[in-house]
């Protein structure tokens, strides 16, 4: 059996983050949620529905997942498989069986969960993330013949290879990173479509246009930067 441990990065997902914990699939060895400066019950909710919950003062995406990170590395038993999850419950947490398994059964090493269009809820994902995907993917294609369609946050990879790719950004550009730092080290991957739906709350990126256009000038950037090397 493989050890599986899952980083929840959390602001704000009082009304979420419980349903996000509870449909975890049991082959899950531990869940983490990071609190990311939430003002709100998160922390609470988090605890009650069995995580471990730490905090990280600095605000970001990025800066959230590099804490659950160092918290596993301070572990002595580490894992086989990381999972990263939004938690907002806006992705199926049961599904983590179907991103799991091409790495279990087939030996990948990272697999992305695809928010396909047959398969997302209708207004589950902004007209600017829609369009922002496809010119990320579009020009990741263009420049590095990669095959992704999506920066889904659902997504596992094995924990060896995510230390491989020395993961550094700190705010959004997190999910492409990691897709750009893969094809540059010849990570073997997949996409596995998943279902999405609407979040609960209002979107910390998508929601305002403050940080729909910090989005993306970091995904933008993060690809530029790599076209360069």
């Amino acid at each position: 059996m493989a050890n599986i441990k899952v980083i929840i990065p959390a602001y704000n997902e009082a009304d979420s983050i419980a349903h996000v914990i509870n449909e975890i699939p049991d082959q899950v060895d531990e869940i983490i949620v990071v609190n990311n400066n939430s003002t709100d019950d998160t922390v609470k909710n988090a605890e009650a529905a069995g995580a471990i919950v730490l905090t990280e003062t600095q605000r970001g995406y990025g800066h959230a997942c590099l804490k659950g990170m160092h918290h596993i590395a301070e572990q002595s038993e580490k894992p086989d498989i990381i999972v990263f999850i939004d938690g907002d419950y806006s992705d199926h947490p049961e599904e983590l069986t179907k991103v799991v398994t091409p790495i279990i059964e087939e030996d990948l090493d990272m697999v992305i969960g695809a928010r396909v269009a047959s398969l997302r809820e209708k207004g589950s994902m902004t007209p600017q993330q829609v369009f922002g995907n496809w010119l990320a993917t579009f020009l990741m294609k263009l420049l590095f013949n990669a095959r992704f369609t999506d920066l889904g946050p659902f997504r596992a990879i094995k924990y060896d290879k995510l230390l491989s790719l020395e993961m550094e950004d700190k705010t959004y550009g997190w999910t492409v990173e990691m897709q750009l730092k893969a094809l540059k080290k010849k990570l073997k991957y997949k996409e596995i479509p998943v279902r999405y739906k609407k979040r609960i709350g209002v979107s910390k990126v998508s929601g305002t246009v403050k940080g729909t256009i910090f989005a993306g000038v970091k995904i933008i950037g993060w690809i530029l930067k790599y076209s360069f090397k």
